[in-house]
């Protein structure tokens, strides 16, 4: 459940975004807003404006926007509630509690009553390792290099060989049967009834982002099969949806995340500095673990096994996170197989310098590619360019995809071919209306930002920009457009809000930003509100204006004529009225006088 609007607004406005955001970063005061470095992205010029009138933060190099719970959200990689919660703490507002409804209220308390399980289970594991029965285990960890303060910071632990140790001490507790397998942490049958999923096994606590145990994993002592075992899913556990790791790499201030494979990778890799490593659980990486990557950071670093199937993983891997906003770049590890093993021969200081090497993933992908064709003959080099002419044409905007014939016509000029050879073979098999072509569509869920922004956006965009910072123009434009003429979803629902607003006496767009909890909504709504169009005179600031209004409504006109329903007669009144106020428009445009004052 959320918190009613006016609690929301109660805790912003008791803190005010200058306060917060210069316990963050140095700001410096330039006329009517302040100015720093934005924390979001490096830079040596200031571009990041902290505006007090607005209760707005937005970068103007790299995008980052939004008011004072973005900022907490962003900066701290806070949920909204989190950032809620701390907001609330710091302006001393307490947070009344929310009333749950009967059923929601049994599905909090089963949740509740499932992670003190893992929690319990967690502390029995732990306690296990250390016991004369898994003197194995420890010696299995240490025998990896691993130090006593790496297995209590990851809270690693043992499973003993009698497969009912764990029931009976949870049974002691007081739970019962249905809850315990509503845990995932036994197995039930006619023969033996419920006993536990994990013994004689190495165990691995997963948690959550909150440092709530969720599930585990467990690592066979022995030849036992299967050699890694997992928690199945459970009403806490969500295998697509979290990384092994991520409680703690979510705290540091390094810019990506390293991604690969397993436990043991994870930890070695933590306990030699690098606390931004995660893992998947034992599955192949989804699009719930992308979009979960990209709450945190805006680049992986690859970092799978170096055989084959480590390689296939990585190629699965580049595209998911690219639909998500998320570039990658992969990092090779040969000779050794997995990052564990090269850190324990080559040192933590060549590791460092492997991870800048990390190969472009595209680069990364056509390089593969190059060993499926005979490169030794002309017709295995046609196949190859053709191969790359189809992944460039996955690449939906223009300037990336050149940058990338330019750097495939740099690797590969030794055969002979140049910039235009590829992009005819690029533009060819577009005029073919090939599969890939199909591809080179914006998907759901790619950022806006991966698209080019039309004349029509930017004049919305733009109008959304004067309504903020000049509402006395409301008047003047409210005779010729409305909310409903913004095309674009999210510029018209923001429209909307500001239109309402101003009948209320009060155009704020702090408040406004309240209703979007979504970072990334927060960021793009901070973006229509710094919108910037330079004009030397007030003669230029009036054709702007008007050309921005006729662009809107013609906009709003070739929309409705998309939409329009042939049978519909009274939306081909509709249509008819609206081209006549267009004309009308147009014919008025000289006197489409504004004052931005």
């Amino acid at each position: 459940m959320r918190y009613s609007d006016d609690i929301i607004e109660e805790v912003r406005m008791k803190n005010d975004i200058v306060d917060v955001i210069s316990q963050y970063v140095k700001l410096t005061r330039k006329g009517s807003s302040y100015f720093g470095l934005c924390p979001f992205h490096n830079e040596k010029t200031p571009s990041f404006s902290v505006t007090p009138s607005k209760q707005m933060y937005y970068c103007f190099g790299c995008g980052a926007g939004g008011n004072v719970y973005n900022f907490i959200m962003e900066y701290e990689n806070y949920s909204f509630g989190e950032a809620l919660s701390h907001l609330a703490d710091r302006a001393g507002v307490e947070l009344p509690k929310i009333e749950y409804s009967r059923e929601a209220r049994e599905k909090a308390e089963q949740r509740a009553a499932l992670l003190e399980i893992n929690k319990l289970a967690a502390q029995y594991f732990y306690y296990q390792l250390r016991r004369e029965g898994g003197k194995t285990a420890y010696g299995y960890l240490t025998g990896r290099g691993l130090s006593e303060e790496t297995i209590r910071k990851f809270g690693l632990g043992y499973s003993d060989k009698y497969s009912d140790d764990l029931y009976k001490y949870l049974k002691g507790k007081g739970y019962s049967d249905e809850l315990l397998r509503e845990s995932g942490l036994f197995n039930v049958d006619e023969r033996r009834g419920m006993y536990d999923k994990f013994w004689n096994r190495v165990i691995f606590p997963i948690m959550d982002v909150n440092n709530r145990v969720i599930g585990f994993g467990g690592r066979v002592m022995g030849d036992g099969k299967p050699k890694y075992l997992n928690s199945p899913e459970t009403k806490i556990f969500d295998k697509s949806r979290n990384l092994y790791g991520l409680n703690v790499a979510r705290t540091t201030r390094k810019n990506y995340l390293i991604l690969c494979e397993g436990y043991m990778d994870v930890i070695a890799m933590h306990q030699a500095g690098f606390t931004n490593a995660v893992a998947s659980l034992g599955t192949a990486l989804t699009s719930g673990h992308a979009s979960l990557v990209k709450r945190y950071t805006k680049e992986v670093l690859l970092l799978y096994d170096s055989d084959g199937a480590g390689i296939r993983a990585a190629l699965r891997a580049i595209p998911i996170l690219r639909e998500a906003g998320v570039t990658s770049r992969v990092v090779s590890l040969k000779p050794w197989k997995d990052p564990d093993e090269f850190i324990k021969n080559e040192g933590a200081e060549a590791f460092e310098e492997r991870l800048n090497q990390a190969m472009d993933s595209f680069m990364f992908r056509v390089h593969i590619a190059e060993q499926e064709f005979a490169m030794d003959a002309p017709q295995g080099q046609n196949q190859f360019f053709e191969r790359c002419a189809e992944m460039l044409l996955e690449l939906s905007d223009e300037l990336e995809r050149n940058l990338y014939i330019e750097a495939i016509v740099k690797e590969y000029g030794r055969y002979g071919v140049g910039t235009e050879d590829i992009r005819k073979r690029v533009n060819t098999l577009a005029l073919k209306g090939t599969p890939a072509e199909k591809r080179i569509q914006p998907k759901s869920g790619t950022p806006e930002t991966k698209k080019k922004e039309s004349a029509a956006d930017k004049a919305q965009k733009l109008m959304l920009t004067w309504l903020v910072n000049y509402p006395g123009i409301f008047e003047q434009v409210e005779k010729y457009i409305s909310p409903s003429d913004f095309v674009v979803p999210l510029y018209k629902e923001v429209a909307q809000m500001l239109f309402d607003q101003h009948k209320e006496g009060e155009t704020n767009p702090g408040k406004l930003l309240n209703a979007f909890t979504d970072s990334e909504e927060q960021r793009e709504v901070a973006s229509l509100f710094n919108a910037t169009i330079h004009l030397e005179n007030e003669g230029e600031q009036q054709r702007a204006f008007s050309d921005t209004l006729l662009r809107i409504k013609e906009e709003s006109l070739k929309e409705k004529n998309r939409t329009w329903d042939p049978s519909d007669m009274a939306g081909l009144q509709d249509l008819i009225k609206a081209k006549k106020e267009l004309e009308d428009l147009g014919r008025k445009r000289q006197q489409l006088h504004i004052s931005f004052n």
